[in-house]
């Protein structure tokens, strides 16, 4: 199972960079994240709460952080049973940038962990869209 959401944005990979990275403040532009806690350096981990469940923060470890291009936020269980991994990817495209939100689940139990988890598809279009709007109106 997976989900991903792609958009183009009118602006450089630099400028959508420095809005997506500013992780605290997604909550200002996107509506189905409520707080983000920490900084988006590979190797920290953040406290992710959002409205798909707003009772619990997802602890995700930052990972292969490449500096106007990529990143990825990922948490699991031990020994590999379910992974979770959220990649977010720049994409130059002439004068614009491509912007592409993928995440997909895998393991021994991903099967049985995934009918537990909403449908992120909604959410991953808002996220999507609120970050094309606050680059393009900044």
């Amino acid at each position: 199972m997976h989900y991903e959401a792609t958009t183009t944005i009118d602006a450089t990979p630099d400028e959508v960079w420095t809005v997506l990275v500013d992780a605290p403040g997604w909550a200002s532009w996107e509506s189905s994240v409520i707080n983000v806690d920490g900084e988006l350096v590979e190797g920290n981990k953040i406290a992710l709460t959002s409205e798909a469940n707003p009772k619990r923060a997802f602890k995700l470890k930052v990972s292969d952080v490449e500096p106007g291009s990529h990143f990825e936020l990922s948490q699991g269980m031990p020994f590999g049973l379910f992974n979770g991994r959220r990649t977010y990817d720049l994409v130059p495209e002439g004068g614009a940038t491509r912007f592409t939100m993928r995440e997909e689940y895998s393991g021994p139990m991903a099967g049985l962990i995934t009918k537990s988890i909403p449908d992120l598809q909604p959410s991953f279009e808002k996220f999507t869209a609120g970050l094309k709007a606050e680059v393009e109106s900044s």
